[in-house]
């Protein structure tokens, strides 16, 4: 054991692909979560102290956000704004490398369409490449508050499908400068989202899988999907990706309820559906702690379903918390 208190799980790297053939061949469900870089000014130390009770539980990679920039505006002494862009998040890369060298575990940086042109991509995936992070999920990336539809960037990708194909070019030696020679092959496992109650801008869930069907045309070796409350929505997905010829992992992902605002927030933010029978227990609560609790409960009970019907991967959003992740964890890894 090392000297602050967890084993060193895993002492070489590798593909998320692999992972979740592994854990089949053992007939396992591992557990993984997903981490927000600590808001500029902050230390790592804030994301460590949530980190170190999970390890408790194995994880075999932890996925870490990426957040482009945003508008904000500040008022000037004449009563004008001024209208700068900010980045409030920052440091995927670095907190990559951390979790390598603190956890010796895998992480999954995501990769955005927004906020990047295709040099940026390359030159992410590069640094990716050289500390030897093997994995990405490769998303569009909302637009920019003030946008109301995705924009891309100047000579960025417009969808996901886009930026897959760029990193399975790499994958084979192709970089955007063609007269480049001897180029060194990179080997990511591409990971994509997948939305069991369809993404806001399909028209329709039918629609919206063969949306997703390009992004696994395009190269990408497994799924994760969008935050869900009732369990059949994501069993009639997998079926609905199947009937569509989607044949990769399709990874489950949740997320405790844990405050009442969240009733809102979350169907707006996310727009998912809260079962009535949630939704009634979580208006019944006297407070956020024992609303806390029925989320912690709902989610018991939503991940033993799932492993009980072999799901390979149950993979948690923890949104910077982790003692309701604990509590479900210990219950069921």
């Amino acid at each position: 054991m090392r000297k602050d208190g967890w084993a060193r799980i895993y002492t070489t790297k590798m593909r998320v692909d692999q992972h979740i053939k592994d854990a089949e061949a053992r007939n396992e469900t591992l557990f993984t979560f997903e981490i927000l870089p600590p808001l500029k000014g902050q230390t790592i130390h804030d994301i460590y102290s949530n980190i170190d009770p999970l390890m408790e539980f194995k994880p075999p990679f932890i996925n870490v956000t990426y957040h482009r920039e945003q508008v904000v505006y500040k008022r000037l002494p004449n009563g004008l704004l001024e209208q700068k862009v900010v980045r409030k998040r920052p440091g995927t890369v670095g907190i990559c490398a951390a979790l390598m060298n603190r956890y010796q575990v895998d992480p999954v940086p995501h990769l955005l369409c927004g906020g990047f042109d295709k040099e940026d991509t390359e030159n992410a995936l590069i640094d990716l490449h050289f500390l030897g992070v093997e994995n990405v999920l490769a998303l569009r990336g909302d637009g920019m508050q003030d946008q109301v539809y995705f924009v891309p960037e100047t000579d960025g990708h417009a969808y996901a499908s886009e930026l897959v194909e760029q990193i399975v070019n790499m994958n084979q030696g192709i970089y955007l400068d063609d007269e480049l020679i001897n180029n060194s092959a990179t080997n990511f496992s591409i990971g994509v989202a997948g939305y069991p109650e369809k993404h806001f801008e399909a028209p329709s869930l039918n629609v919206d899988v063969s949306n997703l069907k390009r992004k696994v045309d395009a190269g990408a070796n497994y799924i994760v999907t969008q935050l869900f409350f009732d369990n059949s929505k994501y069993f009639e997905f997998v079926d609905k990706c199947r009937a569509a010829g989607i044949t990769i992992p399709i990874i489950p992902g949740l997320k405790p309820i844990a405050t009442k605002k969240q009733l809102s927030m979350l169907p707006h933010r996310f727009h998912v559906d809260l079962p009535d029978e949630l939704a009634l227990e979580v208006m019944k609560a006297n407070d956020n702690a024992a609303v806390r609790q029925i989320g912690v409960e709902w989610a018991i009970k939503q991940a033993g379903e799932l492993k009980a019907a072999g799901i390979p991967v149950i993979h948690f959003y923890s949104m910077g918390k982790s003692d309701n992740i604990y509590n479900i964890a210990k219950e069921l890894f």
